[in-house]
C-alpha cells in the first residue's frame, strides 16, 4: 500500500493514475480532496501532527509530495511549517505506523543558481526559502533513515521544473505567451534549461519503490536540455507557426523592470506575475545531470513528444478539465 501525501496535486494525481493502472493499492492524504480519487482521499494537513498520527493506513511506503513551493508564498513562515516541520511529522508517522520506506520529492532548488551539469554531488547553495527548506527536509529524512539503516529505505528525488498537461506553472505561462504571439525574449536566449515531464516524474517515483535499503538521491531531468531560442522554435513548430524569436529585451532592462515590479507588489500588497526573481530564473542556466540511467529506468515519454502533447492539449484541442497551479 502506498500513502501519497500531497496526492491531490499535479504530480500526485499522475502518480495515482499510474498506480491505479498497475493495480497497486494506494491512499491519498492531502489538505484538499482529490477530484480524481475522492473516495481514496483522507483530509489532513501535515502541519497537524496529532491528526496525521491518527490517520488509518496499512501503507508500507510513504511518498511525500506535499510542499510550499511558489515564489510568492505569504507568510514566509509557511515554508518552514510545511516543508521542514511537516517532514518531521511525516517521519513521526512512519515511526508510529512501522513504515520503513519514504520517497521524498525535493528539488534542484537546493543547488541554487548552479553551474551547468550539476549532478547529485553538487554544492548545496539555495538562493530562496523554498530551496533552503527542501534541503533541511532532506536532512530530517536522513536522520530518520539513520535510526535503522539496515531496514529503512529513503529515496530523495530532486526534479527540475515539471511541466505537462493541466499544469498552470511557469512553463505553461511561457507556452501561452508563445501561442498568443506576445512572447518577448529577455536576454540573448542562449541560456539552457533542464525540464521534466510530469508523466516521466510519476513513472520514476513509481519505479523507486523497487529500491532497497539505504539512501538514494537522484536529480530528475528529461534530456536533452534546450536553450531558450531552440525551445521557442520547437514550440512554434508544434503550433504550426514559423519563424524564430524576434522581440527581445536586454537582460539589464528586464531585471530593472523586475525590481520596479517588486516595489509595486510590496507597496500594493498584490502578487504580480512578473518579479525580479522570476526574471533571474528565466535568464539563468539551469542544466543538471543525473545518475538515473544507472538504475535502468527508462522514461516512458521522450521530451519532444511531451512538449508536443502538452501544446496539443492546452492550445490546439483546448481540452477542459481540472488544472493545477504551481510555479
Amino acid at each position: 500500500m502506498h500513502l501519497i501525501i500531497g496526492g491531490s496535486g499535479f504530480i500526485g494525481t499522475r502518480l495515482a493514475k499510474r498506480l491505479e493502472s498497475a493495480n497497486t493499492p494506494f491512499q491519498i492524504l492531502d489538505k484538499v480532496k482529490s477530484n480524481t480519487f475522492p473516495n481514496l482521499t483522507q483530509i489532513c494537513d501535515i502541519r497537524d501532527r496529532k491528526k496525521l498520527l491518527d490517520i488509518e493506513t496499512t501503507a508500507d511506503v510513504i511518498i511525500n509530495l506535499a510542499a510550499e513551493h511558489r515564489d510568492d508564498v505569504r507568510p514566509k513562515s509557511l515554508y518552514n511549517e510545511v516543508n521542514v516541520m511537516g517532514s518531521q511529522h511525516v517521519c513521526d508517522l512512519a515511526e508510529a505506523k512501522g513504515i520503513n520506506k519514504i520517497i521524498f520529492t525535493s528539488s534542484v532548488a537546493v543547488y541554487g543558481f548552479a553551474e551547468r551539469g550539476t549532478d547529485e554531488s553538487g554544492e548545496i547553495n539555495p538562493f530562496n526559502d523554498y530551496g533552503r527548506t527542501k534541503y533541511e527536509a532532506e536532512l530530517i529524512y536522513k536522520q530518520w533513515q539513520e535510526k535503522d539503516p539496515k531496514n529503512r529505505t529513503l529515496v530523495i528525488v530532486r526534479p527540475t521544473v515539471v511541466f505537462g498537461e493541466q499544469n498552470r506553472g511557469n512553463v505553461y505561462n511561457l507556452l501561452k505567451q508563445i501561442a498568443s504571439g506576445k512572447f518577448v525574449m529577455i536576454g540573448n536566449g542562449q541560456n539552457r534549461k533542464s525540464m521534466a515531464y510530469v508523466e516521466n516524474v510519476a513513472a520514476f517515483l513509481e519505479f523507486t519503490n523497487s529500491l532497497t535499503t539505504g539512501v538514494h538521491t537522484y536529480n530528475y531531468i528529461d534530456k536533452p536540455d534546450f536553450d531558450m531560442n531552440s525551445l521557442v522554435t520547437r514550440v512554434k513548430q508544434a503550433l504550426g507557426k514559423k519563424g524564430k524569436v524576434r522581440a527581445r529585451i536586454p537582460y539589464g532592462i528586464g531585471i530593472l523592470a523586475g525590481y520596479c515590479l517588486d516595489l509595486i507588489a510590496k507597496l500594493s500588497g498584490k502578487n504580480l506575475p512578473i518579479s525580479s526573481i522570476r526574471i533571474q530564473k528565466f535568464c539563468k542556466d539551469s542544466v543538471y545531470n543525473t545518475a538515473i540511467e544507472k538504475t535502468g529506468f527508462q522514461p516512458p515519454v521522450d521530451l519532444d513528444r511531451a512538449i508536443e502533447s502538452t501544446i496539443n492539449y492546452e492550445f490546439v484541442a483546448k481540452s477542459d478539465g481540472e488544472v493545477f497551479y504551481t510555479e
